[in-house]
């Protein structure tokens, strides 16, 4: 491990130098794509640094005991190496987990799809409390929202909706969320006072950008009709809706919320782009299956991964068997608590999977 990190840090002074170069500056492209290294490499090397001074302090507090006959000397040294080799062993985990191979979708945007489950016009509300949820997270956290596409149930609930999210981090943040999400409560469409448990599912897809997945010609099929639903004098009246068919897979987007054609087929292509990345990379990981079994999740969004329960005020994440009773501070976009938790166990599950 040491090697690699003294080789890491070489690396980190190589592109420091090379970002404060004057011509390095004047190729734009290529100095941010520099700067993103550096950014990437300097966790690691701080930490490398500090466990270095750590380790240092150690050596240091050892001989003072070794020569040292004042007995409050002594004292003081060894209330420091207790103290140092703590910091150590927590600097060599934290160096362990920054060493783990990192997800290339880690800090990519997010396309974020909510859709109402079982449980009717319910269902339809819970998944518009999801919706408002991650939208008070993502506020929170500093990211750009835009909805792709939109459909709301009678009651102003959510049947489907898609989400970008922009933002540094966001999908490392947000990648263990896709599964379904149960709620138990009382029903604003129940009179009779009785629990009800309804579902909805969330999928996170990271953003593909064109220069990663170009469609072949010929490999997407578009069709134009009519919007639905309100929307004012160009519903059901202009072909502004869009529907893009990518044949090889068969996977299907449909986008009607503008009123513009184009703006339509732009979020459609979007969408279309993440979810065909998506499969492509499932059927890569194929033969990893056991070990993604192992972890956290698969992001399968068939999978049961949390209860939202309104009588109790817990929420419990059932991949993990962490529960909270802080449903309405959960509800409020307050998430952390919830999402270092996953991070944290997936990050345990690889290092018990490596060493």
């Amino acid at each position: 491990m040491l090697e690699k990190l003294h080789s890491l840090e070489e690396r980190y002074n190589e592109l420091t130098a090379e970002i404060s170069k004057p011509e390095t500056i004047a190729d734009q492209a290529n100095w941010q794509k520099l700067m993103k290294a550096h950014a990437d490499l300097e966790p690691v090397v701080e930490t490398f640094r500090a466990y270095r001074a750590a380790l240092a302090a150690i050596d240091e507090a050892r001989a003072i005991l070794d020569e040292e006959k004042d007995a409050e000397l002594r004292e003081l040294a060894q209330l420091e190496l207790d103290e140092q080799r703590e910091a150590a062993a927590g600097l060599e985990q934290k160096l362990k987990v920054l060493l783990l191979p990192k997800d290339p979708n880690d800090d990519k945007n997010v396309i974020l799809e909510i859709r109402a489950g079982t449980g009717g016009e319910e269902a339809g509300l819970f998944a518009g409390d999801l919706q408002k949820m991650y939208s008070r997270y993502a506020d929170r956290m500093g990211w750009r929202q835009e909805i792709l596409s939109s459909n709301y149930t009678d009651l102003g609930g959510v049947k489907e909706m898609v989400i970008l999210i922009e933002g540094r981090g966001a999908y490392s943040k947000l990648k263990f969320e896709s599964g379904v999400h149960r709620v138990q409560r009382v029903p604003e469409t129940e009179s009779g006072g009785r629990i009800h448990t309804s579902a909805a599912t969330v999928a996170v897809l990271p953003e593909a950008e064109e220069v990663e997945l170009e469609f072949a010609p010929g490999d997407v099929r578009v069709d134009l009709f009519c919007a639905s639903g309100p929307g004012g004098q160009c519903v059901n009246t202009t072909q502004s809706a869009v529907r893009l068919t990518h044949i090889p897979t068969g996977i299907v987007v449909s986008c009607q919320d503008e009123k513009n054609q184009h703006k339509n087929k732009e979020k459609a292509e979007k969408v279309l782009r993440a979810r065909v990345l998506e499969k492509m990379q499932q059927e890569a990981h194929g033969s990893e299956a056991d070990l993604r079994k192992s972890m956290v999740g698969s992001g399968d969004r068939s999978e049961r991964i949390r209860t939202y329960n309104f009588p109790q005020g817990r929420v419990t994440d059932h991949r993990i068997g962490l529960t909270l009773h802080k449903l309405d501070s959960i509800l409020q976009g307050f998430l952390d608590e919830l999402i270092e938790a996953l991070i944290t166990t997936d990050q345990a599950e690889k290092l018990k999977a490596v060493e």
